[in-house]
């Protein structure tokens, strides 16, 4: 434990307090502070400025990464007949309606992401409580409520990062590995902060991209100058 931590001490020396790193100059620092054994996830936090509690301040949407997110994602999908059918095809790794609501009832949460037909929805806002808290809770927004279930699965499964603004005006996500290069983590970081921009709520005021920090699962944040994606 000690090691770690002086491991973590010594890589947390690289990066200066305070200072708002370029984009590539922070990709390749958050990557050099490497030192779990397993391949970490490289993860995102911005600061919004937006109002959380209102509802045309919810920020919340996905896009695909162009290197996707380098680990396996697990497919739930809530549906009936052909289109249940279309999931499996597709790779679903569990597919169901009220056989599947019971499952998850009972505590069953081996998945990732969460799929529904509309005509699943009123099945699934059941579990609202359930899903709704771990971000599972599928949406028209971020595409996982969708009459072709088949083209979201496939989109999720090949590296789709969702997110949505959370208490204090933060979003969260996941952007790749500690494996990845820089230049594929700076252009999964650079596609998922152009979806967020564009979705600058219009009553949203003042400075909305208004701060952001990279960081390995086991690394210390490494803030990011966000300046050229403002102005963009």
């Amino acid at each position: 434990m000690a090691k770690k931590g002086k491991r973590y001490r010594k890589v947390s020396e690289q990066i200066a307090a305070g200072k708002e790193y370029p984009l590539e100059e922070a990709c390749e620092l958050a990557l050099s502070t490497k030192s779990a054994k397993f391949d970490e996830g490289v993860d995102i936090a911005l600061r919004l400025g937006v109002d959380p509690r209102k509802a045309d301040q919810n920020v919340r949407g996905s896009v695909e990464l162009p290197h996707g997110l380098g680990k396996t994602v697990r497919v739930a999908v809530f549906a009936k007949g052909e289109k249940a059918k279309e999931a499996e095809a597709a790779g679903a790794d569990i597919v169901g309606a009220e056989d599947l609501m019971e499952k998850i009832q009972g505590g069953f949460l081996d998945f990732d992401s969460v799929i529904a037909s509309p005509d699943m929805m009123a099945l699934v806002g059941r579990l609202g409580k359930v899903l709704g808290p771990r971000g599972l809770m599928p949406s028209p927004k971020v595409g996982t409520v969708t009459p072709n279930v088949a083209d979201a699965v496939k989109s999720v499964k090949s590296g789709r990062a969702e997110f949505r603004v959370e208490k204090a005006g933060i979003v969260q996500s996941s952007i790749g590995r500690a494996s990845f290069s820089t230049q594929q983590i700076k252009e999964n970081l650079e596609a998922l902060l152009s979806a967020i921009n564009r979705m600058k709520p219009s009553t949203s005021k003042g400075v909305y991209l208004q701060s952001g920090y990279i960081s390995l699962t086991m690394g210390p944040s490494v803030q990011i100058d966000l300046t050229p994606v403002r102005n963009a």
